[in-house]
Protein backbone atom coordinates (compact mmCIF):
# COMPACT_ATOMS: atom_id res chain seq x y z
CA UNK A 1 0.00 0.00 0.00
CA UNK A 2 3.00 2.56 0.52
CA UNK A 3 4.58 1.86 -2.80
CA UNK A 4 1.56 2.60 -4.23
CA UNK A 5 0.32 5.39 -2.41
CA UNK A 6 4.23 6.81 -3.29
CA UNK A 7 3.62 5.79 -7.09
CA UNK A 8 0.59 7.51 -7.18
CA UNK A 9 1.97 10.97 -5.32
CA UNK A 10 4.97 10.91 -7.88
CA UNK A 11 2.55 10.92 -11.10
CA UNK A 12 0.60 13.75 -9.72
CA UNK A 13 3.81 15.48 -8.86
CA UNK A 14 4.75 14.88 -12.13
CA UNK A 15 1.40 15.67 -13.69
CA UNK A 16 1.85 18.64 -11.79
CA UNK A 17 5.37 19.82 -13.13
CA UNK A 18 4.51 19.18 -16.84
CA UNK A 19 1.18 21.47 -16.29
CA UNK A 20 3.06 24.22 -15.12
CA UNK A 21 5.76 23.82 -17.65
CA UNK A 22 5.26 26.60 -20.09
CA UNK A 23 4.20 25.67 -23.98
CA UNK A 24 6.61 25.70 -26.81
CA UNK A 25 6.84 28.96 -27.50
CA UNK A 26 5.84 29.67 -31.10
CA UNK A 27 8.50 31.12 -33.81
CA UNK A 28 8.05 34.87 -34.74
CA UNK A 29 8.51 36.03 -38.31
CA UNK A 30 8.64 39.15 -39.44
CA UNK A 31 6.61 39.27 -42.57
CA UNK A 32 6.31 41.81 -45.18
CA UNK A 33 3.66 42.94 -47.79
CA UNK A 34 4.77 44.78 -50.80
CA UNK A 35 1.34 47.03 -50.53
CA UNK A 36 -0.68 47.12 -47.45
CA UNK A 37 -4.58 46.94 -49.04
CA UNK A 38 -3.61 44.59 -52.27
CA UNK A 39 -6.20 41.48 -52.52
CA UNK A 40 -2.98 39.49 -53.50
CA UNK A 41 -1.74 40.01 -50.15
CA UNK A 42 -5.12 39.46 -47.41
CA UNK A 43 -4.09 35.90 -47.42
CA UNK A 44 -1.60 36.92 -44.74
CA UNK A 45 -4.40 38.98 -42.78
CA UNK A 46 -6.99 35.58 -42.93
CA UNK A 47 -3.97 33.75 -41.75
CA UNK A 48 -3.06 35.35 -39.03
CA UNK A 49 -7.20 36.07 -37.60
CA UNK A 50 -8.07 32.68 -38.70
CA UNK A 51 -4.51 30.76 -36.83
CA UNK A 52 -3.82 29.07 -39.27
CA UNK A 53 -0.04 30.30 -39.00
CA UNK A 54 -0.37 29.68 -34.81
CA UNK A 55 -1.69 26.23 -35.49
CA UNK A 56 1.30 25.62 -37.25
CA UNK A 57 4.11 27.43 -34.45
CA UNK A 58 4.36 30.84 -36.40
CA UNK A 59 3.36 34.23 -34.71
CA UNK A 60 3.44 36.98 -37.65
CA UNK A 61 4.42 40.07 -37.16
CA UNK A 62 2.69 42.04 -39.96
CA UNK A 63 4.40 45.04 -42.11
CA UNK A 64 3.45 46.65 -44.92
CA UNK A 65 5.15 48.63 -47.50
CA UNK A 66 4.69 51.13 -50.33
CA UNK A 67 6.23 49.11 -52.78
CA UNK A 68 8.34 45.92 -53.76
CA UNK A 69 11.89 47.81 -53.92
CA UNK A 70 11.39 49.18 -50.58
CA UNK A 71 10.36 45.81 -49.04
CA UNK A 72 13.32 44.43 -50.57
CA UNK A 73 15.64 46.42 -49.38
CA UNK A 74 14.41 45.99 -45.86
CA UNK A 75 14.85 41.73 -46.46
CA UNK A 76 18.82 42.94 -47.73
CA UNK A 77 19.29 44.98 -44.42
CA UNK A 78 18.20 41.58 -42.35
CA UNK A 79 14.80 43.68 -41.32
CA UNK A 80 12.36 40.98 -42.68
CA UNK A 81 12.36 37.52 -42.67
CA UNK A 82 9.68 36.90 -45.41
CA UNK A 83 8.12 39.24 -47.70
CA UNK A 84 5.02 38.31 -50.46
CA UNK A 85 6.22 40.49 -53.72
CA UNK A 86 6.48 40.16 -57.22
CA UNK A 87 7.66 37.73 -59.27
CA UNK A 88 9.97 40.73 -61.29
CA UNK A 89 11.41 41.63 -58.02
CA UNK A 90 13.12 37.56 -58.27
CA UNK A 91 16.23 39.47 -60.44
CA UNK A 92 17.43 41.20 -57.13
CA UNK A 93 17.97 37.67 -56.62
CA UNK A 94 20.22 37.46 -59.45
CA UNK A 95 22.17 40.59 -58.72
CA UNK A 96 23.04 39.80 -55.43
CA UNK A 97 20.36 40.35 -52.78
CA UNK A 98 20.46 37.70 -49.91
CA UNK A 99 16.76 35.84 -50.75
CA UNK A 100 15.53 33.32 -52.28
CA UNK A 101 11.96 32.55 -53.75
CA UNK A 102 10.65 29.79 -51.33
CA UNK A 103 6.92 29.57 -52.95
CA UNK A 104 5.42 30.18 -56.00
CA UNK A 105 2.28 32.26 -54.75
CA UNK A 106 -0.01 33.30 -58.08
CA UNK A 107 0.44 32.60 -61.25
CA UNK A 108 -1.04 34.56 -64.04
CA UNK A 109 -1.43 39.00 -63.64
CA UNK A 110 -5.27 38.72 -63.25
CA UNK A 111 -4.45 41.65 -60.42
CA UNK A 112 -4.05 44.34 -63.05
CA UNK A 113 -6.17 45.46 -65.63
CA UNK A 114 -5.39 48.88 -68.52
CA UNK A 115 -8.57 50.95 -67.76
CA UNK A 116 -9.51 54.31 -70.08
CA UNK A 117 -12.11 57.09 -69.60
CA UNK A 118 -15.85 55.50 -70.39
CA UNK A 119 -15.55 57.13 -74.45
CA UNK A 120 -11.96 56.11 -74.65
CA UNK A 121 -10.01 53.51 -76.71
CA UNK A 122 -12.68 50.67 -77.41
CA UNK A 123 -9.89 47.76 -78.25
CA UNK A 124 -6.59 46.89 -77.40
CA UNK A 125 -5.75 48.12 -81.21
CA UNK A 126 -6.73 51.93 -80.34
CA UNK A 127 -3.87 51.77 -77.79
CA UNK A 128 -1.73 52.26 -80.56
CA UNK A 129 0.05 55.44 -79.70
CA UNK A 130 -1.60 56.26 -76.78
CA UNK A 131 -0.61 57.66 -73.75
CA UNK A 132 -0.45 54.64 -70.86
CA UNK A 133 0.28 55.42 -67.27
CA UNK A 134 2.02 53.62 -65.15
CA UNK A 135 3.87 53.26 -61.23
CA UNK A 136 7.85 53.47 -62.31
CA UNK A 137 10.37 52.68 -64.86
CA UNK A 138 11.42 49.26 -64.93
CA UNK A 139 8.04 47.89 -62.86
CA UNK A 140 6.05 44.93 -63.77
CA UNK A 141 3.18 47.43 -65.19
CA UNK A 142 5.81 48.75 -67.64
CA UNK A 143 6.65 45.61 -68.52
CA UNK A 144 3.42 44.39 -68.84
CA UNK A 145 2.27 47.52 -71.35
CA UNK A 146 5.34 47.02 -73.58
CA UNK A 147 4.40 43.72 -73.66
CA UNK A 148 1.01 44.51 -74.95
CA UNK A 149 2.44 46.98 -77.42
CA UNK A 150 5.19 43.78 -78.34
CA UNK A 151 2.54 41.20 -78.97
CA UNK A 152 0.25 43.83 -80.94
CA UNK A 153 3.67 43.80 -83.23
CA UNK A 154 4.34 47.49 -83.06
CA UNK A 155 7.30 46.76 -80.70
CA UNK A 156 8.25 47.85 -77.29
CA UNK A 157 7.63 51.35 -77.78
CA UNK A 158 4.47 51.52 -79.50
CA UNK A 159 2.45 52.46 -76.36
CA UNK A 160 3.46 55.50 -75.23
CA UNK A 161 5.10 54.73 -71.45
CA UNK A 162 3.99 57.56 -68.74
CA UNK A 163 5.55 56.69 -65.55
CA UNK A 164 3.41 58.24 -62.76
CA UNK A 165 3.62 56.96 -59.71
CA UNK A 166 0.74 56.52 -56.72
CA UNK A 167 -2.91 55.60 -58.26
CA UNK A 168 -4.72 59.25 -56.70
CA UNK A 169 -2.42 61.18 -59.42
CA UNK A 170 -2.91 58.75 -62.38
CA UNK A 171 -6.76 58.95 -62.24
CA UNK A 172 -6.40 62.66 -61.81
CA UNK A 173 -4.44 62.27 -65.00
CA UNK A 174 -7.28 60.01 -66.63
CA UNK A 175 -9.58 62.20 -65.72
CA UNK A 176 -8.24 65.64 -66.96
CA UNK A 177 -7.69 63.84 -70.27
CA UNK A 178 -3.82 63.89 -70.28
CA UNK A 179 -3.32 59.93 -71.02
CA UNK A 180 -5.28 57.65 -72.78
CA UNK A 181 -5.40 55.21 -70.16
CA UNK A 182 -4.45 53.64 -66.88
CA UNK A 183 -2.15 50.47 -65.48
CA UNK A 184 -4.16 49.97 -61.99
CA UNK A 185 -5.65 46.80 -59.59
CA UNK A 186 -8.75 45.47 -60.12
CA UNK A 187 -10.45 46.29 -57.18
CA UNK A 188 -9.73 50.04 -57.94
CA UNK A 189 -10.82 49.53 -61.47
CA UNK A 190 -13.82 48.24 -60.42
CA UNK A 191 -14.61 50.84 -58.16
CA UNK A 192 -13.89 53.24 -60.90
CA UNK A 193 -16.67 51.28 -63.45
CA UNK A 194 -18.96 51.36 -60.59
CA UNK A 195 -18.79 55.24 -60.40
CA UNK A 196 -18.85 55.61 -64.15
CA UNK A 197 -15.14 57.10 -64.31
CA UNK A 198 -13.45 54.84 -66.16
CA UNK A 199 -13.86 51.55 -68.57
CA UNK A 200 -11.94 48.03 -68.21
CA UNK A 201 -9.96 47.96 -71.23
CA UNK A 202 -8.16 44.79 -70.65
CA UNK A 203 -7.05 42.40 -68.54
CA UNK A 204 -3.49 41.41 -68.65
CA UNK A 205 -3.88 37.84 -67.48
CA UNK A 206 -5.59 37.40 -70.47
CA UNK A 207 -2.80 38.44 -72.36
CA UNK A 208 -0.05 36.84 -70.54
CA UNK A 209 -0.18 33.28 -69.34
CA UNK A 210 2.83 31.70 -68.37
CA UNK A 211 3.46 33.98 -65.86
CA UNK A 212 4.55 33.98 -61.39
CA UNK A 213 2.93 37.68 -60.76
CA UNK A 214 3.66 37.00 -57.21
CA UNK A 215 5.87 35.08 -55.35
CA UNK A 216 6.93 34.14 -51.46
CA UNK A 217 10.58 35.28 -50.53
CA UNK A 218 12.31 34.24 -47.45
CA UNK A 219 16.08 35.16 -46.57
CA UNK A 220 18.82 33.42 -46.67
CA UNK A 221 19.86 33.61 -43.05
CA UNK A 222 16.53 32.20 -42.37
CA UNK A 223 16.85 29.53 -44.59
CA UNK A 224 20.51 28.60 -42.95
CA UNK A 225 19.15 29.22 -39.22
CA UNK A 226 15.80 28.14 -39.01
CA UNK A 227 13.74 25.93 -42.13
CA UNK A 228 11.06 24.45 -39.85
CA UNK A 229 9.87 28.33 -39.43
CA UNK A 230 9.82 28.55 -42.94
CA UNK A 231 7.73 25.26 -43.55
CA UNK A 232 5.25 25.93 -40.55
CA UNK A 233 5.07 29.48 -42.46
CA UNK A 234 4.42 27.89 -45.78
CA UNK A 235 2.03 25.21 -44.35
CA UNK A 236 -0.32 28.08 -42.77
CA UNK A 237 -0.15 30.50 -45.79
CA UNK A 238 -1.39 27.38 -48.15
CA UNK A 239 -4.52 26.07 -45.27
CA UNK A 240 -5.28 30.20 -45.72
CA UNK A 241 -5.54 29.88 -49.42
CA UNK A 242 -7.88 26.53 -49.05
CA UNK A 243 -9.49 28.04 -46.49
CA UNK A 244 -10.59 31.32 -48.79
CA UNK A 245 -11.69 29.20 -51.70
CA UNK A 246 -14.48 27.51 -49.33
CA UNK A 247 -15.35 30.24 -47.84
CA UNK A 248 -16.00 33.07 -49.73
CA UNK A 249 -18.02 35.00 -47.55
CA UNK A 250 -15.97 35.25 -44.40
CA UNK A 251 -12.76 35.73 -47.26
CA UNK A 252 -14.96 38.55 -48.68
CA UNK A 253 -15.68 40.01 -45.00
CA UNK A 254 -12.33 40.39 -43.90
CA UNK A 255 -10.74 41.29 -47.39
CA UNK A 256 -13.02 44.62 -47.04
CA UNK A 257 -11.79 45.33 -43.72
CA UNK A 258 -8.25 45.12 -44.90
CA UNK A 259 -9.19 46.63 -48.71
CA UNK A 260 -11.34 49.32 -47.18
CA UNK A 261 -13.71 48.81 -50.29
CA UNK A 262 -17.33 47.77 -50.51
CA UNK A 263 -18.77 44.46 -50.63
CA UNK A 264 -19.85 44.81 -54.08
CA UNK A 265 -16.38 45.52 -54.91
CA UNK A 266 -14.68 42.98 -52.69
CA UNK A 267 -16.98 40.52 -53.51
CA UNK A 268 -16.15 40.98 -57.42
CA UNK A 269 -12.56 41.60 -56.68
CA UNK A 270 -12.52 38.06 -55.27
CA UNK A 271 -14.30 36.06 -58.18
CA UNK A 272 -11.66 37.92 -60.62
CA UNK A 273 -8.53 36.83 -58.76
CA UNK A 274 -8.61 33.91 -56.24
CA UNK A 275 -8.27 31.75 -59.31
CA UNK A 276 -4.32 33.33 -59.58
CA UNK A 277 -3.20 31.86 -56.64
CA UNK A 278 -1.48 28.84 -56.37
CA UNK A 279 -2.83 26.04 -54.11
CA UNK A 280 1.14 24.23 -54.10
CA UNK A 281 3.45 26.60 -54.42
CA UNK A 282 5.24 25.21 -57.02
CA UNK A 283 6.97 26.96 -59.61
CA UNK A 284 5.86 27.27 -63.52
CA UNK A 285 9.36 26.67 -65.51
CA UNK A 286 7.44 28.51 -68.73
CA UNK A 287 6.56 30.99 -66.00
CA UNK A 288 10.20 31.46 -65.17
CA UNK A 289 11.36 31.62 -68.39
CA UNK A 290 8.73 34.69 -69.54
CA UNK A 291 9.53 36.38 -65.99
CA UNK A 292 13.43 35.86 -67.30
CA UNK A 293 12.95 37.26 -70.59
CA UNK A 294 10.88 40.53 -68.91
CA UNK A 295 14.43 40.89 -66.43
CA UNK A 296 16.45 41.55 -69.95
CA UNK A 297 13.48 43.52 -71.90
CA UNK A 298 13.44 46.14 -69.05
CA UNK A 299 17.03 46.21 -68.78
CA UNK A 300 17.06 45.23 -65.09
CA UNK A 301 19.70 42.49 -66.14
CA UNK A 302 21.67 42.45 -69.30
CA UNK A 303 21.02 39.07 -69.86
CA UNK A 304 18.52 36.24 -68.86
CA UNK A 305 19.43 34.19 -65.39
CA UNK A 306 19.05 30.49 -64.80
CA UNK A 307 16.12 30.52 -63.13
CA UNK A 308 17.23 27.44 -61.01
CA UNK A 309 19.26 29.64 -59.22
CA UNK A 310 16.36 31.80 -57.82
CA UNK A 311 14.06 29.86 -56.00
CA UNK A 312 13.81 26.61 -53.69
CA UNK A 313 11.12 24.33 -53.32
CA UNK A 314 12.48 22.73 -50.37
CA UNK A 315 10.27 24.02 -48.10
CA UNK A 316 6.60 23.58 -49.59
CA UNK A 317 4.30 21.41 -47.86
CA UNK A 318 4.15 17.62 -49.11
CA UNK A 319 2.05 17.18 -52.11
CA UNK A 320 -1.10 15.82 -51.52
CA UNK A 321 -1.85 12.12 -51.49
Amino acid sequence: MRLIRTTSLLAAALGCALAAAPAQAAETLSVGKAVAEAFSFVPLDIGIRKGFFKQNGIDVDEISFTGDAKMQQAMAADSLDIALGSGPAMAFIAKGSPVKAVAAMAGAPLLLTLVVLPNGPKTIADLKGKKVSVSTVGSLTYWLVSETSRQQGWGPDGIDIAPMGATAPQIAALQRGDIDGMVTDMSTALELEQQGRARILMRFGDIVKDFHIHVIFATDKLIASRPDAIRGFLKGWFQTIAFMRANKAATVDIAMQVMSKDADITSRTYDELMPMFSDDGRFNPKALDTLAKSYVDLKVLPQAPDPKTLYTEAFLPAPAK
